[in-house]
């Protein structure tokens, strides 16, 4: 089974960008569907984008226009680049398959002035 690691969370302020990465503990190609989700504090996990491999996405109606993924199958790596960001993003964020399969330790994602 595919494990994955994130990385790239950070304290930022509000306005700042930060990009997540997420790599596969093996070939990622395969894998229809690839995703970002988070977990506030107090909240339950959403899925924040969906990336396929056609290169169609969707994502969380909060997010659309700031968040981008992507997926690089050669580097078995997904990523998440985040602008514009808001206190309101501030979360565990995650990558796994979409429906999910298993979860990694996440990366923290703090917006804070």
């Amino acid at each position: 089974q595919v494990q994955f690691v994130e990385s790239g969370g950070g304290l930022v302020q509000p306005g700042g960008s930060l990009r997540l990465s997420c790599a596969a503990s093996g070939s990622i190609s395969s894998i229809y569907a690839m995703a970002w989700y988070r977990q506030a504090p107090g909240k339950q996990r959403e899925l924040v984008a969906v990336i396929r491999n056609d290169g169609t996405t969707n994502y969380l109606d909060s997010v659309k226009g700031r968040f981008t993924i992507s997926r690089d199958n050669a580097k078995n790596t997904v990523y998440l680049q985040m602008n514009s960001l808001k206190p309101e993003d501030t979360a565990v964020y995650y990558c796994s398959k979409s429906p999910p399969e298993g979860w990694g330790q996440g990366t923290q994602v703090t917006v804070s002035s």
